[in-house]
């Protein structure tokens, strides 16, 4: 789950569909053959990283020689570029590889987390749960629950991806409706929406570190939290999943009705009914998280409670905001553990040591990113193009007059293009956090709305990219239904969700941009 939103090819494979490299070409044509073309021509994004990093070095040298500065808004100080390429710059390198690796502050925060999923997901609960909720609730209200579950489902890593695409598809067929109209719609449901969620998520987690890094270098040090952005994402939920069930009956099943059952899906999950002893699992699994709710709930809400803040006795901010993670590790290991101890998934204390430890190894390739991105992050802060090119850039766009919703359209829907060639939310956002954060900040925007507009875009066109890990996954669940249907076809019927999703989301965070509603706990669209 490392980075949440984008499963790694390793993970993919515990499927034993999807494979490890790149999509090669299946009969795309015009713009999707180009997409795959050139997405496979991009290097890992470990290499990507590395190439801006010499790029920031070179850069810092080379204005630190033309005398390249700003004058700082705040307090009318010099910002001038500082040399990377010097005796001092080399002494601070050395002396502070390890320390900006082991500080980076997204990195404890996801290993926390990830160990307490990875009890959950590994002991059969998540699966379990988002397959019982789909099969009980009533058919009038069936669509929009399977997008809402697709993307609550990406709370525990990509279990939403692999698992709620075949359970809508089982649905739609007792439904009387063609089984890949609700495999496409499982899929988009889980991927478009992937950022949206009734929970704090690991995505939640690594980009607040991420934005928290590049912060604690501005004035003030404003450190984003978690639940930056918990406020919209709820209300994007619900616009996600009345909105894609809206595509889904008026694009997906009428165009699905057309094609040919050529083939038996043989999933794993065959039907919505609980076996005893999961029925037991559930049962155990519900108790205990009932109890643990409880006693978060007295140890927060009373104004005496130990969580919150000791001296103001508020909760924005307080000890329970700031143990956020430890919390929710614990919100999935203890009913893991009861469903496992259920199940027979877990037989002995030694099992959940291996569920955690199996969450660390999916989290390898993450680790080895975060050793290039944590040093690229630190050199263009101790560089001062970060500063400098925030308030040039300010100035250059108060100039033009994009400061407001314009500069947030053409901001997101360049996120939105990017994410169809590099995949990974993570890597993208340290990338864009630096200049973005400062930027926008200068224009008073908090960090946590240039975040969620980030979301957003990083978002969208997940469903719709042949490179994204996932996309083998559902053309080989199609493909048992019907091999003679390509990734166009595919792509064709995915394009509707990324599409329509978008004009609704921005339409939503327009309505959010003009009320000035709060976007998370103790968070606005205006630093004041």
């Amino acid at each position: 789950m490392a980075e949440q939103k984008k499963g790694s090819p390793e993970s993919a494979d515990k499927t034993g569909n999807a494979s490890q490299e790149p999509v090669v070409d299946t009969g795309s044509k015009g713009f999707l053959r180009w997409v795959e073309v050139m997405g496979n021509k991009l290097p890992h994004p470990f290499w990507i990283f590395v190439w801006i990093t010499i790029l920031i070095v070179v850069l810092s040298a080379v204005t630190a020689y033309f005398g390249v500065s700003a004058v700082h808004p705040d307090d009318g100080s010099l910002v001038e570029a500082e040399n990377l390429i010097s005796g001092e710059g080399l002494r601070r390198f050395v002396e502070e590889v390890v320390t900006n690796f082991a500080h980076f502050a997204p990195f404890g925060l996801v290993l926390v987390m990830l160990m307490g999923v990875s009890i959950a997901e590994r002991s059969g609960l998540l699966a379990v749960a988002m397959r019982t909720v789909a099969f009980s609730v009533p058919k009038k209200i069936v669509l929009p629950v399977i997008f809402i579950i697709g993307a609550c489902g990406n709370i525990g890593s990509d279990a939403g991806i692999v698992i709620v695409p075949p359970i809508a598809a089982l649905i739609f067929t007792q439904m009387g409706l063609h089984p890949i109209a609700g495999l496409v719609a499982g899929y988009a449901g889980a991927t478009a929406g992937f950022t949206a969620n009734f929970f704090i998520a690991g995505t939640d987690v690594l980009l607040a570190g991420i934005s928290t890094e590049i912060t604690s270098h501005m004035p003030g040090g404003v450190e984003v939290s978690p639940t930056a952005n918990w406020y919209f994402m709820i209300a994007s939920t619900f616009l996600l999943a009345f909105g894609g069930a809206f595509i889904a009956r008026r694009y997906t099943i009428p165009r699905c009705q057309k094609f040919e059952l050529l083939g038996n899906f043989d999933h794993e999950v065959t039907d919505g009914k609980l076996t005893p002893l999961e029925k037991k699992g559930l049962i155990r699994a519900g108790v205990s998280l009932l109890i643990y709710s409880i006693l978060i709930v007295v140890l927060v809400v009373p104004s005496w409670g130990p969580l919150r803040d000791p001296v103001t006795g508020g909760l924005v901010p307080s000890p329970f905001l700031r143990g956020l993670i430890p919390i929710l590790f614990f919100f999935f290991a203890i009913p893991g553990y009861f469903y496992g101890k259920a199940t027979g998934s877990i037989k002995q204390p030694n099992d959940i040591l291996k569920q955690m430890e199996h969450g660390m190894k999916e989290l390898s390739g993450y680790i080895v990113l975060m050793l290039i991105v944590a040093q690229f992050i630190n050199l263009f802060s101790w560089s001062n193009l970060d500063t400098i090119l925030a308030i040039t850039g300010a100035d250059f766009l108060q100039s033009t007059g994009l400061t407001g919703p314009v500069l947030f359209i053409f901001f997101m829907i360049l996120v939105a293009f990017l994410n169809i060639f590099l995949g990974s939310g993570s890597a993208k956002w340290a990338i864009f956090a630096p200049i973005f954060i400062p930027m926008l900040a200068q224009l008073n925007y908090s960090p946590a709305f240039v975040q969620l507009m980030y979301r957003i875009g990083d978002s969208i066109t997940n469903c719709i990219t042949p490179l994204y890990v996932y996309f083998p996954l559902l053309l080989g669940w199609i493909h048992k239904y019907n091999k003679n249907i390509g990734i166009g076809t595919i792509v064709s019927l995915l394009i509707p969700y990324a599409v329509i999703l978008f004009i609704m989301w921005v339409v939503l965070l327009f309505v959010w941009y003009v009320l000035n509603l709060p976007i998370g706990v103790g968070e606005f669209i205006y630093l004041s």
